[in-house]
């Protein structure tokens, strides 16, 4: 009997996949408490380190196999696990259990998993609750080596090619594993649009429903399963017809990927003839020829946090140099915007730690961004240096994190003024006009957009950290993330207000979140008035098809009508009979 369920969808260049279910258990352990004889204590602590060893590999293994475009979040994710893995706090406990309480490795691993994820529960903090899901994941995968699950290190399980995995719930680490093994799709129980799992797998170009509730105990191993990543519909056991409409659908999609990959060298230009700068975010160096594959028209937001990261020094101002310069020589003349180091959040480096999570009762609202680089100018001068430095070799501009004041402007563009003056002194080369920009994230900075505009030479609306900031919701918590709305209509006044602020001082204005990439919102945004657009290279083409079809003096007087009654008004809906056009 065929079966529909809806959950949400995860979009994919790819977005529909057809094939047999494999029920996913998740390498879950039944455990039961179990003792063991003074004697057999050495051994079992052994076996212990073994587990730890062996998980500690493994992901090693899998984070040398992650893919370039990958976004770095998702490789931090990972690195945070290994951090786990040498946490001595949770090692020592285990064996101090194993040894006192004489039970079995996995018992003792578990009780301890236990009293900590009670510890987490009761933290008020939605970010740092959701803490207790790694480490959760940390201990799942030592289960499974002490379990004697996993393949060894380098080789993979069974072949899932085509297969459709059905899970409780899938860590990052997991489906990168899964890809390895060919899946054609996921389905989860748990989850979010915007978990580091949903980013992982657009990405990677997996089809994937997920937040569909107790989803295991209805689906049976090897039948039938359509996957439509776009409206969030699961359906098993399809009929003949509804299976033949999918595979037309699939069809339909690879001829319009290989539609799509004509218009890479085409200019972004709409029907009514106005240029718009569709351009790349960049997380690492090897990034670049995706973007460029995309046909971008330069660099919208390079990310440099990963200079940072899992080091115990801070790069110099050198280091930094020979990254932006390598970069520019692959872009053949392309603008590139470089982000100053956003530290903080879920964001830590080893060599620096008054950014960390662990140091801030709310590391949202904590030391992060422009406000770090300012109390801690060790951190933020030899970039500046270096980034001023390569203006010279390339057009290069410079982009200040989670502004939120007027102040904090003033105060960098003295230190930038400053820098100059060193390098004028020192005899090394740089643009004197080099653009510098802040970004708009909170609330407070697009309210005084204005004002920060008259002091800087662009502006940039981070989309993510506005919604979250402005709707009081953490993205990656999955109790409250359906909250995470684009269209709240606070939302859209702030990025309006923003942008009219570009207009009436006459500098550009460009948005750089997961919204300028989302091909849902790009009629809305031409028509609120965004001419600058940066975004995950992959979805660059599928943003400038409708770029190209479009005609801005008609949206324009469309979305001007929509804000007229705002209040009133279901943006939803609005949005829909926008791309209906």
């Amino acid at each position: 009997m065929t079966l529909a369920f809806q959950g949400i969808g995860i979009g994919s260049a790819q977005a529909i996949a057809l094939g047999p279910a494999f029920i996913d258990s998740g390498g879950q352990v039944g455990l039961t408490q179990s003792s063991i004889a003074v004697e057999e204590i050495p051994g079992e602590l052994a076996r212990f380190e073994r587990a730890v060893d062996a998980a500690r590999l493994s992901l090693k293994e899998v984070r040398a196999q992650i893919p370039h475009e990958t976004p770095i979040e998702i490789v931090e994710f990972i690195d945070t696990h290994l951090l786990m893995l040498k946490d001595q706090a949770l090692i020592e406990e285990v064996r101090r259990r194993v040894a006192d309480e004489r039970c079995s490795a996995e018992w003792a691993l578990q009780r301890h998993l236990d009293s900590l994820l009670a510890v987490f529960e009761r933290i008020e903090d939605p970010y740092l609750r959701a803490r207790g899901d790694d480490l959760a994941h940390v201990v799942r995968q030592i289960q499974r080596f002490l379990n004697g699950t996993p393949p060894p290190p380098g080789r993979t399980e069974r072949d899932l090619s085509g297969y459709v995995v059905v899970a409780r719930d899938l860590m990052p680490t997991d489906v990168l594993l899964l890809h390895q093994r060919g899946i054609g799709a996921f389905v989860t129980e748990y989850g979010g649009p915007m978990s580091h799992t949903a980013i992982l797998a657009r990405s990677l170009g997996i089809p994937a429903v997920v937040g569909l509730h107790a989803i295991t105990r209805y689906l049976r191993a090897g039948e039938l399963l359509i996957v439509d990543g776009r409206s969030g519909t699961v359906i098993a056991d399809p009929d003949t017809q509804i299976v033949a409409a999918y595979r037309a659908q699939l069809q339909g999609l690879k001829v319009r990927r290989d539609r799509l990959r004509t218009l890479a060298q085409h200019p972004a230009r709409t029907r009514d003839g106005v240029e718009i700068q569709l351009q790349a975010n960049l997380e690492l160096p090897e990034d670049v020829e995706l973007a460029k594959l995309g046909g971008a028209s330069g660099i919208g937001l390079y990310r440099t946090e990963f200079l940072y990261m899992n080091r115990p020094d801070l790069p110099d101002e050198e280091e930094h140099l020979a990254n932006y310069r390598a970069i520019l020589a692959q872009l053949d003349g392309r603008p590139i915007t470089i982000r100053t180091l956003d530290l903080g959040l879920d964001k830590h480096s080893g060599a620096f730690a008054t950014g960390g999570a662990s140091n801030m009762s709310n590391p949202a609202l904590g030391l992060r961004g422009i406000r770090l680089c300012l109390k801690e100018p060790e951190l933020f001068t030899p970039q500046v240096r270096a980034i001023l430095r390569s203006s010279a070799l390339g057009p290069v501009r410079l982009m200040l994190p989670l502004v939120t004041s007027v102040h904090e402007v003033e105060r960098t563009l003295a230190l930038i003024t400053h820098l100059k003056q060193q390098l004028d002194r020192e005899g090394l080369d740089y643009d004197p006009q080099m653009p510098v920009g802040a970004m708009i994230e909170v609330p407070a900075a697009a309210l005084t957009a204005r004002a920060i505009a008259r002091r800087v030479d662009f502006l940039s609306i981070g989309t993510n950290d506005l919604i979250q900031y402005t709707l009081a919701v953490d993205r990656l918590d999955e109790s409250v993330n359906d909250l995470f709305d684009p269209l709240h209509p606070a939302i859209l006044r702030l990025i309006r207000l923003t942008l009219e602020a570009g207009r009436a001082l006459a500098i550009p204005v460009g948005m750089c979140g997961e919204m300028a990439g989302d091909p849902r919102f790009t009629r809305l945004l031409l028509g609120m008035g965004l001419r600058e657009f940066s975004m995950h290279p992959g979805a660059l083409l599928d943003v400038k098809e409708i770029v190209l079809g479009a005609e801005l003096t008609e949206l324009s007087r469309r979305v001007d009508h929509f804000f007229e009654q705002l209040d009133e008004a279901d943006p939803a809906r609005f949005v829909a009979e926008l791309n209906a056009l």
